[in-house]
Parts: structure tokens; sequence; C-alpha cells
């Protein structure tokens, strides 16, 4: 494997800046490592042409010649399957949406490329990023570079699988409810979920009332999310609810570092998740590292309200408004356990929209009387390793039971919420797997969550330990 490779983002992106590579040699690269793993991972599922993508390659490698290098100049880019990219399919990982051609670029892409990168393809996703496991009719299972009996999670783990395998040095990623930190802790990378608006979405089909999907960064480092947040964030017109600039730079916050003594809480469970022991102490382990540095940390007694069966049901029933016009004719088209999904969620009456909601609004309210208290709230990211491939999610941990939407007990309280959460590595399982340790900040407050993401890798690096080969 070309040793551009296993840099992270920061990395490359000065090398090529500098011209101590080509964006030739990277996209090169890039396309052989997809040749070599594509079997094994099925991570990128659509690639653009490839005497273009070369094309587009040497282009920046002009302008990088000339010193007009842009922040990601020349740097390959994964797109996940839920994100329009011009002249490419959005499939969503559903049948239907086969031959669905995109008109024009998702706002994000247009502002990754605006940055330098070049657009290589599409990374895989569950169908409508429904489960955390990464598989559909369309393109098939996505298996994790650590270990391909394992998923590396969803719904974006053909984002994490390409970046986490050393296949891609830029991919994109959304959370609807962990869909960027479960397979950032399943594959050991850095994920972040921000603020709801923070980066923009759309152009989309339809108006989304249930505001808990959102774009964000699932790289190999904290400073390549915050690199990463820096060329995304700031409102557009074509997301209603997107947020205006922070008045600040990511990276130059992250390298400024923590200036203040913390009050950090920590919840092993949040009151009811049932977490695997070796996770839960790494996790705690983790935790107290940030005494060491000198904050306060202190134990939450109990958490916010269950609601993984809320959350199922409101996500469920925006998927089925979205593909509605479509059911009359090719319901047979899609996934079986997907179409069950949707099917409970049309049965959604006032009586259970608005008990969601209440659950919803006493989430909030915890999370308020939390942050009042506490600067930030470190969990586990996910209870468990990573499942089989092809599922299923395990029932039970050590004889004790799962919650509803067990994988996501750490996570969806915080899309509801839209708390910036992140989600960083803790470790390695007794099975030899990345663990999670998930670190939640104020709302707007990505800058904090980075900051302290940081200082967690500056004492415990993880990259570049990346598994680059299985065989």
């Amino acid at each position: 494997m070309n040793e551009l490779l296993r840099l992270s983002l920061i990395e490359l992106a000065a090398k090529i800046a500098r011209r101590v590579c080509s964006p030739v040699e990277v996209m090169e690269a890039v396309l052989a490592r997809i040749d070599e793993t594509h079997g094994d991972l099925n991570a990128v599922v659509a690639l653009r042409d490839r005497e273009t993508l070369l094309a587009e390659a040497r282009q920046a490698e002009k302008r990088a010649a000339e010193g007009q290098a842009r922040p990601l100049e020349g740097v390959p880019l994964g797109v996940k399957d839920l994100e329009d990219v011009a002249g490419l399919v959005t499939s969503n990982g559903s049948l239907p949406y086969k031959n669905n051609v995109a008109s024009r670029d998702a706002v994000i892409v247009e502002r990754l490329k605006a940055a330098g990168a070049i657009v290589v393809g599409k990374t895989n996703t569950p169908e409508f990023g429904y489960t955390a496991i990464t598989k559909n009719l369309v393109y098939g299972v996505t298996r994790s570079p650590w270990n391909l009996e394992r998923t590396p999670g969803g719904s974006s783990g053909g984002s994490a699988a390409a970046l986490t395998g050393c296949v891609l040095p830029l991919v994109t990623a959304s959370d609807g409810g962990g869909s960027v930190r479960i397979p950032a802790s399943f594959t050991g990378a850095f994920g972040l979920k921000p603020t709801y608006g923070r980066i923009p979405r759309g152009p989309l089909p339809l108006w989304y009332y249930g505001d808990t999907s959102v774009l964000g960064p699932l790289t190999k480092t904290v400073e390549d999310a915050a690199l990463y947040l820096d060329q995304v964030a700031g409102a557009s017109p074509y997301d209603p609810s997107s947020l205006p600039l922070p008045g600040l730079s990511y990276l130059a916050a992250v390298r400024q570092g923590l200036g203040q003594k913390l009050r950090i809480g920590f919840s092993p469970d949040l009151g009811y998740a049932a977490v695997q022991s070796d996770i839960a102490a790494a996790v705690e382990d983790g935790a107290r590292l940030f005494e060491k540095l000198g904050h306060r940390l202190e134990a939450v007694k109990g958490g916010p309200p269950q609601a993984g069966l809320e959350w199922g049901l409101l996500i469920s029933f925006e998927i089925a408004a979205e593909i509605f016009p479509l059911l009359a004719e090719h319901e047979a088209e899609f996934g079986r356990g997907f179409l069950a999904g949707v099917k409970r969620a049309m049965t959604v009456t006032a009586e259970t929209w608005g008990r969601a909601a209440r659950k919803r609004m006493a989430i909030s309210e915890w999370c308020a009387e939390t942050f009042e208290r506490y600067d930030l709230l470190i969990t586990p990211t996910v209870p468990f390793d990573p499942p089989p491939a092809q599922g299923p999610f395990p029932e039970e941990v050590e004889g004790r039971k799962q919650p509803p939407a067990g994988v996501a007990s750490f996570t969806i309280p915080f899309n509801f919420s839209g708390h910036p959460a992140a989600t960083v590595r803790v470790g390695l399982s007794k099975a030899g797997l990345p663990m999670g340790l998930q670190i939640v900040g104020p709302r707007l407050r990505e800058d904090l969550v980075l900051q302290a993401a940081r200082a967690f890798e500056a004492e415990r690096p993880w990259h570049p330990h990346w598994p680059e080969s299985w065989k």
C-alpha cells in the first residue's frame, strides 16, 4: 500500500500544498487501493470515470505548483450514498432509486469541492441510512477492515470502512441517531455529530420535520475534523435550519487547546444501557484521564428517558413520507426489514406522536439541567463490540437485556436534543476491536468538544494505527 494513504487529512493536504507529493500520485494510489480492497470491504460502491479523475488531479497539481493550493487541494473524496453528486446515482441503498442520477451537488459536496477535494465516488450505506449495519439490496454488505466478519457500523459504514481501511483520505458522513459516531467507534476513527444546522443539508426532496439528522466529519484525527468543519460550516439558502458561520476557525481553536479547567460529568450507562464490561472499564479509565489533566470529574446519576422506540417511529415516519409515492409500484423492491419498519411508522397517530414529542422535551430538559452543572458529559459511545457484518445486533450483553435501539443507547439522546457529540478511540476490546468514548458538549460548542477530544488524543493517540491488511 502506498505510504500516502496512511497519512491523516492534515498531513496529506500539507504534503500536496508543499509539493512533497503529487495529487496525481495520490489519486493513482487511491484507485489502486479501491481495486485491491473492494472485494473484501465493499466500501466504495460507485466510481467516477478514472481518466476524468486523473485529469482533475493534474489540474490540482498545477494549482499547487502555482502556489494556489486550496485547503483540500487534490484530496480524493468519497461521498456517502445519501448525498448528491452531479452525474452520479444517489441510490440511498434502495433498489427503486438505483437509477436516480443527481442533477446537482449537495451543498456539502459543493463546499468540499470548492476547498479543492476531488469526488472519487460513492460510499455504501444501509437503505435510507435506516440501520447501524451497512448492507442493502443494491450494493450488498460492507465489512470492517478490523475484522471482515464484523460490520463497520452504519449508516456511514462505507465511509468508515474506506477511511479506516486507508482507501480514502476524506469522506462524508451523516448522523440521525448515531450514524457518524457508531461507525467511528466501531472502526476506531474520530467522529463528530455537530449541533443541528451547523453543516447545511440539501437540497432535499421534502421538508423534514424530525430535526435529528445532521452532517458531520468522520476522520482519522481531531484536527482533520476541525479542518473539515472549517470548509463546510455556515448557512445555506437550501437549508432553512442552517446556522451562520461561528465566527472562529475550528482548527485554530483545536490548536489553541483547552484554556480552562472544566467540570465534567461521567455517566457509564445513562441510567439504562447494558454495556459490555471491557468497554465500560476502558471508558471509565478514559474519563479519569481528564482528572489527571486537572479537570473535575463527577459521576452523573440517572439519565434522560429511554427514547429508542420513539426515535425509530419518528425517523421511519419521515422516510415513509419520502417513499410513499413509490410504494404502490415498487413495494416488493424495498428491503423486508426496512419496509416493515416503515409500515409500522405509518400507523403513527396524534397520540403516539405526542408521546414521542413529550419524551423528546424531557430529554431536552435533562440536557439543560446537566449542562448547567457540567461543561462536558462523557459516556461510552456504543455499548458492545461490532456485530456480524450482516447482523443481527445482540439482544443482550453479558446476560443483560439491551433496551430498544440498544446500539444507539448513548447516541440517540443527543440527536433528539441537538447537542454536539464526538467519539474518540479509547482502546481495543478483548476481541481486538475498537471501542469509543463519547464527549458531549453544550449546543453550539463544537469548539469545546473538539478541544477536549484533542486533549484526550494527545494523551492517548490512535493515529496512525489502522488495519491496513486483513489477509
